[in-house]
């Protein structure tokens, strides 16, 4: 069925008058006559009737004008969608571990936001473990995710944008709680509370740990930094944890590891096999352009 023909029609229903609808339609009357008829002969139904000087609808008309409008209306707005996202507007899916959820993502969002004062652009957060966010990615849930470093069978591209410092923390009363920084390999003899297997920092810190060829004595495993940490200052066991700033908060020690060198790097990720939207490639090219290289955008301790 033509669209135009649609168009004419709803038009001619509205105004009920050939030439004025013709005026406004900025066609001929014999055409849109012809397009009518055209219309007709398709749907096997007269949807026009003479009324005196005026066009009025048939009852067939009736029935199928709520249907042509509710068409038209349909293909409009997902037109005007599609032009939206064309100009790099619309919504930007975004997945990060939580850690990141408190400064640098937001920041990052609110600066992207400020440079593009002209655009319509909404931001679509949320944050889970790394694994988590990977799937999500893998399944088109999120358009960007920011983690810890896929396997390389994933076929994902991660870009390093930000990094937090390790740190160890140990109990108030602890041996090693007089030592403001610490060769790893001094907390070999301490049991250690760990993270557990499938969350992102279990690789991270047995990394650590390998690098000197190393295995720590692993007294308990749980998933969550913050637990870890409460456990610690509870005196279950030493920790390498991530520095957040809810460690100032508990009754520990926070020692800086001096040896061996290691940072916890974070990476922006996309599905290279799926199309990123207009806004998420211009958000992306953003961060690689702000979130590198401001150094207060760097989690930190």
């Amino acid at each position: 069925m033509n669209l135009d023909y649609l168009r004419y029609f709803v038009k001619l229903a509205e105004v009920r008058h050939y030439t004025r609808a013709a005026e406004q339609l900025c066609i001929s009357q014999p055409s849109l006559s012809h397009a009518i008829r055209q219309l007709e002969t398709e749907l096997g139904v007269p949807l026009f009737e003479k009324n005196g000087r005026n066009t009025t609808l048939t009852r067939f008309g009736t029935d199928f004008l709520s249907c042509a409008q509710r068409t038209l209306t349909a293909l409009d707005d997902g037109v005007t969608a599609l032009q939206k996202s064309a100009r790099g507007e619309g919504l930007i899916r975004l997945g990060f571990l939580r850690v990141l959820g408190i400064r640098y993502i937001p920041q990052l969002a609110a600066q992207f936001l400020a440079a593009n004062p002209d655009k319509h652009i909404q931001f679509d957060f949320h944050s889970d473990r790394t694994q988590a966010l990977l799937d999500g990615l893998s399944a088109q849930a999120f358009d960007l995710v920011f983690c810890s470093k896929p396997a390389p069978n994933m076929h994902m591209t991660a870009i390093p944008v930000t990094q937090q410092e390790l740190v160890l923390i140990v109990p108030p009363n602890h041996p090693l709680s007089h030592q403001h920084s610490i060769d790893l390999s001094e907390a070999l003899p301490y049991p250690m509370i760990y993270f557990a297997k499938g969350s992102g920092l279990r690789e991270v810190v047995d990394d650590l740990f390998a690098s000197f060829g190393a295995v720590p004595r692993i007294a308990l495993e749980t998933e969550e930094d913050q637990v870890i940490a409460g456990l610690v200052a509870q005196g279950f066991g030493i920790a390498v944890v991530p520095y957040m700033d809810l460690l100032l908060k508990l009754d520990l020690c926070i020692l800086k590891i001096s040896a061996p060198p290691y940072k916890r790097e974070f990476f922006m990720i996309h599905n290279t096999d799926v199309f990123l939207s207009p806004a998420a490639d211009a958000f992306r090219r953003f961060v690689l352009a702000h979130g590198q290289s401001d150094p207060s955008h760097a989690v930190n301790l």
